[in-house]
Formats: C-alpha cells, structure tokens, sequence
C-alpha cells in the first residue's frame, strides 16, 4: 500500500466545501477530506485565505490529472507531489 495524499488548494472556504462534498460523488472518495484554512503570508484578514482540501489515496487510485480539472473548475489547483 501506497502512501499518497493530494492537496487541493481553493480560493475560499465555500469554494473549499463544495469540493469535498463533490469528491464523494465524482470520484468515489469514501473518507471525509480534511479542509485547512490555509493564511497568506502577511495577511490577518480571513478573507485572505486559501483553503486546502487533504484527499488521502492510500490505494493511488485517483488520477492526478483528473483531480487537476476537476478542481480548476472552482478555480483552484493541486499542488505536486
């Protein structure tokens, strides 16, 4: 068994939601996905936030490029492994 895990990256936390619970329904995901509120660099607003959807993949069965067009859909991106 594989250690894989995808990071999605969201520009806000509704954007961040609607992902997560997409993910299920897309792609099968079974666990929860871990949302993190992820602050810029110098920034105190809430506001200036990304959000980051954590998708464990023990088994590597979700294919990157997928991942990589469904999330740009909400204008997001995953980060390389």
């Amino acid at each position: 068994m594989s250690d894989v895990r995808h990071v999605l990256v969201l520009p806000d936390r509704d954007a961040a939601e609607e992902v997560a619970a997409a993910l299920g329904e897309d792609f099968g995901v079974a666990e929860e996905p871990l949302l993190i509120r992820d602050a810029l660099a110098g920034e105190d607003d809430a506001e200036d936030a990304q959000w980051l959807v954590v998708v464990e993949d023990p088994e590597a069965r979700l294919d990157g490029a997928a991942l990589d067009a469904f999330v740009a859909g909400w204008e997001g991106w995953r980060e390389a492994p």
